[in-house]
């Protein structure tokens, strides 16, 4: 009976501390079940040289609470590395807080994972640097200066590299520009828990407004790999959505969401008000005004204005402004604001990046007047300077004593470069000690400081081909969208707002305002109302009327039952095979000359879909060239190009001039100063001849 006591005793005790440990591990899931994780990947890079280093960036939204951050590096370094006197730092901000000695193993890649301080991270980005002092020959003769072989010396870090970040994100409150922010976050982003979506039975201003706040998101999207999705709200495209942009009209409104909105006066005004739902917070922008619910939509469109409204709504009237500031083509740009300072020896860089529209190209005469200092303990024997654009160089320069406290270079941009879009200029120094391999470098020293004047002269020009190489024009023009007409099927499927999706989330990376013009139109739209504007069809032939009309001018044609495409003189398709393809295809439009015409299109809209996949990002749309192409569920892209090439340039030297202000002015000045010589010696010769015809 003693025995059996105990036992129970024993069991009861068992059970005890199984539920303590259930209700433990419970509490430590609970604990843990808020912890979100986002990680970025190095870019693979190969380092080489006695003292060399790389920077990784990462960014940490304003409304993470960080738990933890982790750097993985997967590495390989020289297997000639002396393990006693290698080692590498890795720094975050500018403060060390890890060094290591590399050990060389003949196997090649190593590992190390390691924990950054989290008082260390700052709100936005995020420096990591990884710092190495590689030696692979050691003195033969003690206290002898040697200098090292830097081609042995060699750093490989792997793209498989990243930092994580552990972190806890805070609710979004109760204002808009929390919501903004929250929005375009990158855990949002990535976790897919975001869209913008429109009434089912969506209108053309819907679209409209939903476009152009899409653009002004895209825009702010700080990843290129996803996009932000236009989508119709439903209780199936809602799942798993935390912040939500509805577009629509008042009385379109989902009822669920109709009595949450202040509907007052809103046949005079459009409204973004901030909706908290059980799991989501739902922007809603409304009105039962078309034209003041698209005007709503280009405010949703200019980030600036968006970070600064601290309430849950703001109404929108005919005297409110939302317009961005226009885009400047040709002009000044000051480089950096107030200087940049560059610290240690051997490659030192700085790069700027500059914004310019899609479908400009740099000038002739275009300037960079680079001014600088240096330290005056250089080795001025092997220290120099040298500019580049785009990873080109263009011009390099070797520093001197004379000029270290004041130093500038002055290049013209090569024409030959051919830079449309968005560029980098980077200034790369070489600051060379002498006997560098005697001098323990304090960090500090050498150094470089690119100064405040540092000017871009910057001329521009208009390309204006049809074809994919200067994509999105003629969509985009100066940065705004340029009289955009897009032509809809009627009955509209997923597939049809991914391919919108994809389309507008590119073209909003490139839009630089609010101000341009897009239309949307069923397919049943008449020749009058896409007169003089760029179309974008997409559809079908069966399902797309302007498809179905400008068949007979497309690269690629659909068969006479409109079932499928045929061969051309480019490319040979079997019959089932044109049937399951989608092809983009550039051709000048029907509406109007000098204007052209996009068509996306594919015998299901699966296939429109995977035709507007090549345009939709730029890691896709490089593939693009041409002014045809076709792609395939399998991945396979082909690319053409069926207009004709022109044997000479068609630039116009009279158009050049005229857009170039400076020697227009100059050439008028000129003229002036002709006209005034010319005009007083005809007056001198009729003086003179007056007083000869006196004498007489």
């Amino acid at each position: 009976m003693k025995k059996r006591m105990v036992g129970l005793a024993v069991m009861f005790t068992m059970i005890i501390l199984q539920l303590i440990s259930g209700i433990s591990a419970s509490a430590e899931e609970l604990a843990t079940a808020g912890t979100k994780h986002y990680q970025t990947n190095f870019t693979e890079t190969s380092l080489s040289g006695r003292d060399t280093y790389m920077e990784q960036f990462f960014q940490v939204e304003s409304y993470w609470q960080e738990e933890s951050v982790e750097v993985h590096l997967d590495y390989a370094i020289s297997q000639l590395t002396q393990n006693e006197r290698s080692s590498i730092t890795l720094s975050i901000n500018g403060t060390p807080f890890h060094s290591f000695r590399p050990v060389a193993q003949e196997t090649g890649k190593q590992q190390l994972s390691v924990q950054i301080p989290v008082e260390l991270i700052v709100k936005g980005v995020n420096t990591l640097m990884v710092q190495g002092h590689l030696e692979s020959t050691a003195p033969l003769v003690a206290n002898v200066c040697l200098p090292t072989e830097t081609r042995e010396n060699w750093l490989q870090i792997a793209k498989s590299s990243r930092v994580a970040v552990n972190y806890s994100a805070e609710p979004i409150q109760n204002s808009i520009r929390d919501f903004n922010q929250h929005f375009i976050g990158l855990g949002t982003i990535k976790d897919a828990q975001n869209a913008i979506a429109v009434p089912k039975a969506n209108m053309a201003a819907e679209l409209e407004a939903a476009t152009y706040a899409l653009s002004g998101f895209a825009k702010a999207n700080p990843t290129t790999e996803k996009p932000i999705p236009l989508v119709e709200y439903n209780s199936d495209n809602m799942k798993g959505k935390q912040a939500v942009v509805l577009v629509s009209l008042f009385e379109n409104l989902p009822e669920e969401i109709k009595p949450l909105v202040q509907s007052d006066n809103l046949e005079n005004k459009a409204t973004l008000q901030l909706i908290k739902q059980a799991d989501r917070s739902v922007l809603v922008i409304t009105s039962r005004n078309a034209d003041l619910l698209v005007k709503a939509g280009r405010l949703a469109a200019n980030q600036t204005l968006l970070n600064q409204i601290d309430a849950d709504h703001k109404d929108v009237d005919n005297t409110t402004e939302v317009d961005t500031p226009t885009v400047n083509i040709s002009r000044n740009l000051t480089l950096t604001e107030t200087g940049d300072k560059l610290v240690g020896d051997r490659h030192r860089e700085k790069s700027y990046f500059i914004s310019l529209p899609g479908n400009r190209s740099i000038a002739d005469a275009s300037k960079l007047n680079i001014k600088f200092r240096y330290a005056r303990n250089l080795d001025f024997d092997r220290s120099m300077v040298t500019v580049l654009i785009n990873d080109t160089p263009i011009g390099s320069k070797r520093l001197s004593t004379e000029l270290a406290d004041g130093d500038h270079m002055e290049f013209t941009i090569p024409k030959t470069l051919n830079i449309s879009g968005n560029f980098t200029v980077k200034v790369a120094f070489d600051l060379e000690l002498k006997n560098a391999w005697c001098i323990e470098n304090q960090g500090q020293m050498p150094w470089a400081f690119i100064d405040k004047d540092t000017m871009l002269q910057l001329n521009t020009k208009d390309r204006a081909d049809l074809l994919f190489n200067n994509y999105p024009y003629p969509f985009l023009r100066d940065g705004s969208y340029n009289k955009v007409a897009v032509v809809l099927p009627k009955e509209r499927d997923g597939y049809i707002y991914q391919t919108l999706t994809n389309l507008f989330n590119l073209l909003g990376r490139y839009a630089q305002t609010n101000t341009g013009e897009i239309q949307f139109y069923q397919d049943n739209v008449s020749a009058q109302q896409l007169k003089d504007r760029e179309v974008i069809a997409i559809g079908s032939y069966q399902d797309n009327q302007v498809i179905r009309d400008t068949n007979k001018n497309l690269y690629f044609r659909y068969d006479a039952s409109g079932r499928g495409f045929v061969s051309n003189e480019k490319m040979s398709i079997d019959a089932s095979y044109g049937t399951r393809i989608g092809t983009l295809q550039l051709i000048d439009s029907p509406y109007g000359n000098g204007f052209g015409l996009l068509a996306v299109t594919g015998s299901e809209s699966k296939y429109t879909y995977l035709a507007s996949k090549l345009i939709g990002s730029e890691g896709t749309l490089w593939k693009v060239f041409g002014d045809g192409a076709v792609t395939d569920i399998d991945g396979n892209i082909k690319a053409f190009r069926f207009k004709k090439e022109t044997t000479a340039e068609s630039n116009n030297v009279l158009n050049q001039v005229i857009e170039r202000r400076d020697v227009l002015g100059f050439m008028i000045a000129s003229m002036l100063i002709v006209l005034l010589v010319l005009l007083s010696l005809i007056l001198m010769i009729r003086k003179y001849n007056k007083k000869r015809g006196g004498r007489r």
